[in-house]
């Protein structure tokens, strides 16, 4: 089924548009959740919540990129969970390492003075993500986005695992210096 048949479903209330939308999307946001929590209860957790989030938010919205859509609530719900996870002093995996990698480069904003600053940046680093190679903005992605491992990232490019961190190692340093020159404090 389309994704316009499917968002139809939704906007006529039939409870169908949640099986479909599994059918479609569920391996996609499954890997999300998956790469991000390491379990698969809760991966499996998330991934239904996103379905429940989907119900509630169509309508009134209808969005124009569905799986971008439903990614972005599976990797939302995906990380609050794994922060309430890491508060409790449980998990770990590449969330932590991957959070580590782009510390380097990204400022930290938890304040909600931050908020702008906040905007700014991820409109910064959407323009930065335009500038690159579709490779490498692909082997970014997968990384920072997906929080893919090395080894997945190699195999899915069919690049040398240490090609891979090197790329991800000179990726971050261009951001690095694209930010500073758009005047962004690090």
């Amino acid at each position: 089924m389309k994704d316009a048949e499917i968002l139809d479903l939704y906007w006529a209330r039939d409870e169908r548009a949640i099986a479909e939308t599994q059918s479609a999307y569920g391996s996609y946001c499954y890997s999300i959740a998956w790469h991000i929590l390491y379990t698969k209860e809760d991966a499996d957790e998330c991934v239904n919540d996103t379905w429940f989030k989907a119900w509630k938010a169509i309508p009134p919205g209808r969005p124009s990129r569905f799986a971008l859509f439903l990614g972005t609530i599976t990797r939302n719900l995906s990380l609050d969970r794994w922060k309430e996870r890491r508060t409790m002093k449980r998990g770990g995996g590449e969330m932590t390492v991957a959070l580590d990698e782009l510390a380097e480069c990204v400022p930290d904003a938890r304040s909600i003075e931050d908020a702008v600053v906040t905007a700014e940046l991820e409109r910064l680093i959407d323009s930065f993500l335009h500038t690159l190679p579709e490779k490498d903005c692909n082997v970014f992605l997968r990384r920072y986005w997906y929080v893919e491992e090395y080894g997945e990232i190699a195999k899915r490019y069919g690049m040398n695992l240490n090609t891979v961190k090197t790329s991800l190692f000179r990726t971050r340093n261009k951001l690095r210096e694209y930010l500073e020159k758009e005047g962004i404090v690090l």
